[in-house]
C-alpha cells in the first residue's frame, strides 16, 4: 500500500521492489543502490580532499606570512636593539604589529567560524539581541576593526545614513564584525587611494537595509553563488591578497541568524555593492 511505501522511506529506505518479484529485479535495485552509494562517497572524498587542499594553502600562506613579519622584525630587535635608531626601533614595532594584527584577524575569523558551524551564535544571538537604531555607532565600530588596512591602502569610506531608516533587532557586536568584513573586502578588491561607501536606508520596502559599495574588479558572473562559501577564493592561483575566504562565509552566517537577506550587485572591473535587508521591526517578538 502507498502507506507502507511512505513509512519505509521515512524509515530510511531508498527503494523499494513489490510482490512477486524476481531475483534479478531484486539484484537490480540492490546493484543500483550501491552504485550510487560508491558514487556520493566518491564524490564526498574528492570534497573533502579540495577542502583539505584549500585549508592547507590558506595556512600555508595567511598564517606564515604574518608569522615572518613578528619572528624577522622581533629577532632584529633582540639582536641589534643597541644599535638601532629611534625611528628604525619604531618601523621594526610597527612591523611586528602589522604581523600580529593579521594574525589576530585570522584567528577571530575562525573563532567565528566555529560559533557558526556549531550554532553556538544562535544561542548568543538570543540573548544578546536588542534594538538597534544607532547606526553610526555600527559603522563606527565596524571601521575600528579596519582602520589599519584602510590606512595602509589609503582608502576612505563614505558613511551616508538616511534618518528615515526604521530600528532593527539584532546583535551589535556581531552586525559590526559582518559589516567589517563587508568592507574589508571592498578594501582587498579595489585600488589604493580608491573610496568606499557605506549606506544605511530604507528599502523598496521600507525595512532597514545596510549596503557597502566600492569600485574594484567586480565579481565575475559564474563565480558569484561560490563566493560565501567557507574557504572559497576567486583565483586564487593568480592573485594573493584574498586573505583566507572566511569573511563572507560569516558575513552569510551572520545574516542567516538575523533573519536578513544578502544581495549583491556586481558588474566585472566596474565594482560591487553588497547589501543586507532586514525584516520588518514590528514583525520581531
Amino acid at each position: 500500500e502507498k502507506a507502507d511505501i511512505r513509512l519505509g522511506k521515512s524509515m530510511g529506505a531508498d527503494d523499494y521492489v513489490t510482490k512477486p518479484f524476481s531475483a534479478e529485479d531484486l539484484l537490480v535495485a540492490v546493484s543500483s543502490k550501491l552504485a550510487r552509494r560508491r558514487q556520493l562517497q566518491t564524490a564526498f572524498s574528492a570534497q573533502i580532499s579540495d577542502m583539505k587542499r584549500r585549508i592547507l594553502t590558506i595556512l600555508n600562506h595567511e598564517f606564515r606570512t604574518p608569522l615572518t613579519y613578528v619572528v624577522a622584525y622581533a629577532d632584529m630587535l633582540n639582536r641589534d636593539a643597541d644599535k638601532l635608531t629611534l625611528v628604525e626601533l619604531r618601523e621594526f614595532l610597527k612591523g611586528v604589529n602589522a604581523g600580529a594584527d593579521r594574525l589576530r584577524r585570522l584567528i577571530e575569523n575562525f573563532i567565528l567560524l566555529v560559533e557558526l558551524e556549531t550554532g553556538e551564535i544562535t544561542v548568543t544571538y538570543s540573548w544578546r539581541k536588542r534594538v538597534l537604531n544607532n547606526f553610526s555607532r555600527l559603522i563606527e565600530l565596524a571601521l575600528k576593526l579596519e582602520r589599519d588596512i584602510l590606512s595602509e591602502r589609503n582608502q576612505e569610506v563614505d558613511a551616508i545614513i538616511d534618518p528615515a531608516t526604521p530600528p532593527i533587532v539584532g546583535d551589535e557586536e556581531y552586525l559590526s564584525a559582518s559589516l567589517a568584513r563587508i568592507i574589508d573586502n571592498a578594501s582587498k578588491f579595489s585600488d589604493p587611494h580608491s573610496k568606499i561607501i557605506v549606506q544605511i536606508y530604507p528599502d523598496e520596502d521600507g525595512n532597514a537595509a545596510i549596503s557597502v559599495s566600492d569600485n574594484g574588479r567586480g565579481i565575475p558572473p559564474a563565480e558569484v553563488d561560490r563566493i560565501f562559501d567557507t574557504f572559497y577564493q576567486i583565483n586564487r592561483q593568480k592573485r594573493e591578497d584574498q586573505g583566507a575566504g572566511s569573511g563572507l562565509a560569516i558575513v552569510r552566517g551572520v545574516a542567516q541568524v538575523h533573519g536578513a537577506e544578502i544581495r549583491i550587485q556586481s558588474v566585472e572591473h566596474e565594482g560591487s555593492t553588497f547589501s543586507l535587508h532586514f525584516k520588518p521591526f514590528a514583525s520581531e517578538d
